[in-house]
């Protein structure tokens, strides 16, 4: 079968890169891809110059589609796929607002008992400003919508809030996204990221067969810095599995929130057959649950996906058809690392166009897989001899990731980073410490 991959970023380049692995797979359809999907085997890009989502996927007899970033799913493109009889793997638009707004999470979350922290939704600025007085601070301003991972802000001082609830709700310095904040208690812990596949629908709501299937633990490094510092960023790496999402925490996070989210699913009557991420703070009164996002997240996706020991093709066939409740999972031992390179400037202005060097060899040494995000292929001929293979330029402040795997922590990430000392381009900028102790974001 074809399958048809929608987006551009390093989270689009593994699961077309996991797709292709399937010996189901004839080809993987990236729509529009990047210079990663370019290369990859088995897949090839398309333009959406050359027509929409769904008229692509008709063109190119595409069997499935995974739509990989939040907006396609927020603007409904699941429901246009199985409109025109072409299964989506990726919630429909009533229950892809669980992402688009906050406010309306938040509300889920209070309604079917998930253990969450305490907030309060504002569309006046005065009021917003008059709660976090009362308050204080520490405490956490988000912007209701959807906002590229800007709209999040955890202010330490009184000052810092009143800022984030002025630029947000005044300066629009997210636009629409900012009209309405959600202001939430602060809570102390580390941050931990679950992926997981879900396949809820009506139909199916009743029978047992609804289910949603955590994959292996997770924890995304959001800081600029080294030793979780800086400004934040929409990843600069991560690590699967953690040890401290230990098997108690876990049986914690199945009972109080993972349980209430699976129910209240059902209970509102949402057709959702794709991906969930739970983005976890681990207190010490247990896991709760700060967000959700209705696809898989990056760069988590890029550390999780390699240790899959089961055909992901497969998989998403069993989330669109509704037997996701019997497929059978299987995890490879050890860990994954993921560190990402960034341009030099990101989080805010950075140049494009910078040439990538790859020393191949001893990248394939390491056995480190790279997945591309703001990089496209070269197409300036009088920049390299014709015969060269081809080679990437930066388009993006997330450059790429390299992503080893090894049966200790210490292996993996000793080959994440030698194969990332294998990559070179003007400015590149990446941590060194992702997965070390006081890497990871603690309140």
């Amino acid at each position: 079968m074809k399958v048809m991959v929608v987006g551009n970023g390093g989270r689009e380049h593994t699961i077309a890169w996991k797709l292709a692995q399937s010996d189901e797979v004839e080809q993987v359809i990236c729509v529009p891809g990047n210079g990663g999907t370019a290369l990859e085997n088995k897949c090839k890009n398309k333009s959406l110059s050359e027509g929409t989502y769904v008229s692509i996927a008709k063109e190119e007899n595409c069997s499935m589609v995974v739509i990989g970033p939040e907006n396609p799913l927020a603007d409904g493109l699941a429901d246009e796929f199985w409109a025109e009889e072409i299964p989506a793997v990726g919630p429909k638009k009533a229950a892809a607002q669980l992402e688009a707004s906050k406010d309306l999470a938040k509300e889920f979350m209070s309604k079917y008992g998930v253990a969450c922290a305490k907030s309060k939704t504002f569309t006046d600025e005065n009021e917003a400003l008059a709660y976090i007085e009362e308050q204080g601070a520490p405490i956490v301003i988000k912007a209701d919508g959807l906002a590229a991972g800007k709209g999040v802000i955890v202010a330490q001082t009184l000052e810092d809030a009143r800022l984030a609830v002025k630029e947000l709700m005044e300066e629009n310095k997210v636009g629409d996204a900012g009209k309405k904040l959600v202001i939430e208690e602060y809570l102390r812990g580390t941050e931990v990221s679950i992926l997981a596949a879900v396949s809820v629908t009506p139909e199916h709501a009743t029978d047992g067969t609804a289910c949603i299937i955590p994959f292996v633990s997770a924890r995304d490094h959001k800081r600029l810095e080294e030793g979780a510092k800086g400004p934040n960023t929409g990843g600069m790496g991560a690590v699967a599995p953690v040890d401290d999402f230990t098997p108690a925490i876990q049986e914690q996070f199945k009972k109080n929130i993972l349980e209430p989210t699976l129910k209240g699913l059902i209970a509102e009557g949402y057709d959702y057959r794709g991906f969930i991420f739970f983005g976890l703070m681990l207190t010490p009164d247990g896991p709760k649950c700060l967000e959700y996002n209705v696809r898989l997240g990056d760069p988590e996706t890029q550390a999780v996906l390699p240790l899959m020991d089961f055909d992901f093709a497969k998989m998403c066939k069993a989330i669109a058809e509704g037997t996701l409740s019997t497929f059978d999972f299987k995890w490879k031992k050890g860990y994954s690392v993921a560190p990402v390179a960034v341009s030099g400037g990101y989080p805010n202005i950075y140049k494009k166009g910078i040439q990538i060097s790859i020393d191949e060899n001893p990248l394939k040494e390491t056995g480190a897989k790279l997945f591309i995000a703001g990089a496209i292929e070269d197409r300036r001929r009088d920049r390299r001899p014709a015969s060269a293979i081809p080679s990437l330029i930066t388009s993006g402040g997330r450059v790429l990731a390299c992503s080893a795997q090894g049966e200790t922590f210490t292996q993996a990430w000793n080959d994440a980073y030698k194969a990332l000392a294998c990559i070179k381009f003007s400015g590149m900028y990446y941590r060194k410490d992702i997965g070390l102790p006081g890497a990871a974001e603690s309140n």
